[in-house]
């Protein structure tokens, strides 16, 4: 059986599109795409509020969770 990610561990308005680009390769809102490419300043930039209290969550979730191909270097 294969892995499935938590998504209930991001916050509700983003885990839709993180599950998106997980399973179906969709490349996600720009946000997401400087989480994914470990860029944090850009992540901090671009996130709104709920985001940035939630920065810790989003992060740990990608290095815990998401299959590695789908983190620091995004989808190439």
């Amino acid at each position: 059986m294969p892995y499935e990610p938590n998504y209930t561990k991001l916050p509700e308005h983003i885990s839709d599109g993180v599950q998106r680009y997980i399973e179906q390769g969709v490349i996600p809102e720009s946000f997401l795409q400087a989480v994914i490419q470990n860029n944090l300043r850009e992540s901090f930039a671009r996130a709104d509020k709920i985001n940035i209290a939630r920065m810790f969550d989003i992060v740990s979730f990608f290095y815990n969770e998401a299959p590695f191909n789908c983190w620091e270097h995004g989808r190439e």
